[in-house]
């Protein structure tokens, strides 16, 4: 029987660096960080030969394909210790595409996917947090409708900037839970308003749809655009990443980020990055706010009055150390590194 979809992180992992063509770019650096024993959130990866088959049959999927994705989110559960879609202990995942070359900001993400109106209850409870559960909510319901359901990004945008000018607040950080609670209220309305049904409510049914809306994104106007600019195939297809969520958004404890194993533009041998408190990976690609250098040499040499991740979190700052010594070992070359 094909193997339509490979694990990685927890207890089992399929793919290597090497099946890009296969594992899309993304895929298969996950799974070669797993086997290195590097910090890799599990999941797994939906592969290119999927998105190829949807196109070439009208749409859909292949018989094995749901059995498979179920038997594979059962990894995600077991090594996490929670359950899609349980009310009391729900598993959270994102779902990204990656095709087998990079294509920046052409393919689509989804976050905090399997919230509901029970299942956030339930994080803000085990989470101890409930600002963190409902801003997260709110972040999926903004992805998903925007990725997923067509609806313009914008109208959820607009909300936001309504509610904090009514009571003259500058950042989304000022929002307290009861902020956005009222702020989901009117994003359901906004989504009913748009298609005339509610916001899917089913996590197994939400997983689905941001499936199919990674694969269609292949074919959108802009990425069609790009794939004709850089030479890219068609037929190339994307994968899917579906991992669990590690969320840098619970509080000033946390962070997301972006870093390079070296100086991009000079080569020189030096920690380059940038990274949010209490922030989503998304946050950083959109520039909502700004972003904070990675280490003390880089905030003197940008002229920052924001603290370094070195001097506010060296802990952490030294694990990313040990993170990036690994990698650039392993592949001989400098790399960029996403990490919450």
């Amino acid at each position: 029987m094909t193997q339509w979809v490979y694990n990685f992180g927890g207890e089992k992992t399929d793919g290597r660096a090497e099946m890009k063509n296969l594992l899309g770019g993304k895929g298969a650096n996950l799974a070669e960080m797993a086997s290195l024993g590097l910090p890799v959130p599990p999941g797994f990866t939906v592969t290119t030969d999927v998105c190829t088959y949807y196109y070439a049959h009208d749409k859909e999927y292949p018989e094995a394909l749901e059995n498979q994705v179920e038997s594979s989110l059962k990894n995600i559960e077991k090594a996490v210790g929670a359950l899609f879609g349980d009310v009391n202990n729900p598993l959270l995942v994102s779902v990204r595409s990656g095709a087998r070359v990079s294509m920046p900001g052409m393919m689509d993400t989804v976050l905090n996917l399997g919230l509901n109106d029970e299942t956030v209850q339930a994080l803000a409870k085990n989470s101890g947090n409930e600002r963190f559960a409902y801003d997260s909510y709110r972040r999926f319901i903004q992805m998903y409708s925007d990725v997923v359901l067509g609806i313009d990004h914008h109208l959820f945008e607009d909300v936001i900037d309504s509610y904090k000018r009514g009571l003259d607040l500058k950042e989304d950080t000022q929002i307290d839970a009861e902020g956005w609670q009222e702020i989901i209220r009117q994003y359901k309305d906004v989504v009913e308003d748009e298609i005339g049904t509610p916001f899917p409510q089913d996590p197994k049914a939400q997983l689905w749809g941001a499936i199919s809306a990674v694969f269609e994104s292949w074919d959108v106007s802009r990425a069609r655009t790009y794939r004709q600019i850089h030479d890219i195939p068609e037929e190339w297809g994307t994968a899917v990443n579906v991992q669990a969520m590690v969320f840098g958004n619970m509080g000033d404890d946390c962070a997301t980020g972006v870093a390079f194993t070296r100086d991009p533009s000079t080569g020189e041998n030096i920690f380059y990055g940038e990274y949010l408190v209490n922030a989503q990976g998304e946050d950083v690609v959109a520039g909502i706010r700004t972003p904070q250098s990675l280490t003390i040499a880089g905030k003197e040499k940008e002229g920052s009055n924001l603290p370094a991740m070195e001097e506010v979190m060296p802990d952490v700052f030294k694990q990313l150390c040990e993170v990036r010594e690994t990698l650039e070992q392993h592949y001989k070359d400098m790399q960029d590194i996403e990490f919450t």
